[in-house]
């Protein structure tokens, strides 16, 4: 079989390639997945640059943590799944940018089936990731303002309808000034640049001096910083990723760190799926919550370009370009 993989931890245009390797046999409680879809997640991107926490490092690595597949061979006391069933499956160590994968049970779920391959495809990570923050970790309620940023991404749009469906406002920071008038259409209630000054002192034009009370960053560096500076004296952030690589200066103000009970917490969704128990959720009652929605267009992923395997340096590229829309997909 093909598949993706690299020796050593890179920019993914640099270190991607193809390689042929023999079809890997299941072992005791392992399916073998014949891959139909693989998005391109800035998750697989970080794992392949070595930023990712969670994977343990082994080279050659293969890449591509979700994908939506056909359960093609069970392991030795398999149960509860069927060869030629379509599932989606996340695999923990990347691997899913092949024609075959191997993957624990536990981590291969059945996909209803009136959900498209192009939903199903990436149906854990952007739509759990979305419902986990907004509704369950932060549980924003309905009125409240939700500061984002990274607006413009898969993920951000969305938040964007999430938070729409749910009767929470959205202020939503971008890059590009022409998002504005994108975002304005999908229904974000508030949309600023980031290059027309201080995040926090747009913000609070906005919303009024006491700040928001509930905010999303997965920028990190300066823009987490002034993310940070936006919350009210309770407020919650939660980051969830660090695009630029860099830290949140959080004691850089005395007027935050002395007054209030501002909070900054990291969210990963490998965290928190072994403890939906934590949040008064199943996995089964999680993927009917995601199910309902994506039926619904709320957590509806938008289908981009499409890329062989051979093609995958150019699918790295087309994932990261500025402006991009919808969601970069492998075919193995």
């Amino acid at each position: 079989m093909k598949a993706v993989s690299f020796d050593r931890y890179g920019e993914p245009r640099d270190v991607l390639g193809v390689t042929d390797l023999p079809v890997p046999e299941p072992g005791p409680g392992q399916v073998r997945l014949r891959i139909r879809l693989s998005p391109v997640n800035p998750s697989d991107l970080l794992y392949v640059r070595g930023h990712y926490s969670g994977v343990e490092e082994h080279f050659p690595s293969g890449a591509g943590f979700e994908s939506v597949s056909i359960v093609d061979k069970l392991g030795p006391g398999v149960e509860g799944l069927t060869v030629g069933q379509r599932v989606f499956a996340h695999n923990p160590d990347g691997g899913n940018w092949a024609q075959y994968a191997v993957v624990p049970t536990l981590l291969v779920w059945p996909v209803p089936d009136d959900i498209p391959d192009e939903q199903a495809a990436g149906f854990m990570i952007n739509p759990a990731t979305a419902i986990l923050m907004v509704r369950h970790v932060l549980a924003v309620p309905a009125g409240s303002w939700l500061l984002q940023t990274a607006a413009g991404s898969e993920l951000g749009r969305m938040i964007i309808r999430l938070a729409r469906h749910d009767g929470i406002r959205t202020l939503n920071v971008v890059r590009r000034p022409e998002a504005v008038g994108e975002l304005k259409n999908l229904g974000a209630d508030e949309v600023i640049v980031s290059t027309d000054g201080p995040i926090d002192e747009q913000v609070r034009k906005i919303v009024g001096e006491a700040g928001v009370d509930h905010a999303l960053d997965p920028v990190a560096g300066p823009t987490g910083t002034e993310v940070f500076r936006s919350l009210s004296e309770n407020g919650r952030m939660l980051l969830y990723g660090s695009l630029t690589g860099q830290g949140i200066s959080v004691g850089a103000d005395p007027r935050l760190t002395l007054s209030g009970r501002r909070t900054l917490e990291v969210f990963w969704l490998g965290y928190w799926l072994p403890r939906l128990s934590q949040l008064g959720l199943t996995m089964a009652g999680l993927i009917e919550e995601m199910s309902t929605l994506i039926r619904a267009g709320v957590l509806e992923n938008s289908p981009g370009e499409r890329f062989g395997l051979e093609e995958v340096v150019a699918a790295v590229v087309e994932a990261e370009a500025v402006g991009r829309k919808g969601k970069v997909l492998i075919v193995p």
